[in-house]
Formats: structure tokens, C-alpha cells, sequence
């Protein structure tokens, strides 16, 4: 299975948007190799904006479905990067 591609999804409002956006992982969980979410926090301040990383495997249609998912939700943006030699 190719793994070759990686896709940088941009949350802002992720209060409002996460339950959307983990609703469109689920329904492609299984092509999710890795999954990594980044946002700030500290002991005063959690960022209501987050950034997930997402290696990917299986069809370019699979992929490119995820993406279009993806950008279809209002403060989210989805970007995909595939990488060969």
C-alpha cells in the first residue's frame, strides 16, 4: 500500500469544528497511518486554532475525497503533499 502522502489540515474554532472534522478521520480511518494534532496550551490559554498532520495510504481518489471532505467544512483547510523519488 502506498504511504506516500502527507496532509496538513488547519482547524480554527476547534470547539465548533472538531466534532465535523473527527466525524470526516473516522470515516477514513483506515487510510491513517499516523495521525499528529498540534495546538497551543499553556496553564492559562488553550488556542482555539489546532494543526493536524496525517500520513496517508491507499487510492489517490480515497485521498483526494478526504481533502474535498475536508475543505468542504467552514474554518478548515486541508492541504495534501504527495512525495516521491
Amino acid at each position: 500500500m502506498d504511504c506516500k502522502t502527507i496532509m496538513a489540515i488547519l482547524v480554527d474554532n476547534r470547539t465548533h469544528s472538531a466534532p465535523k472534522v473527527q466525524e470526516i478521520l473516522t470515516k477514513y480511518g483506515c487510510n491513517i497511518k499516523v495521525r499528529l494534532g498540534l495546538h497551543e496550551v499553556d496553564e492559562r490559554h488553550c488556542s482555539d486554532e489546532g494543526l493536524i498532520i496525517l500520513q496517508l495510504c491507499g487510492s489517490e481518489e480515497d485521498i483526494q475525497n478526504l481533502e474535498k471532505e475536508l475543505n468542504s467544512l467552514e474554518r478548515v483547510k486541508a492541504k495534501k503533499i504527495t512525495l516521491s523519488l
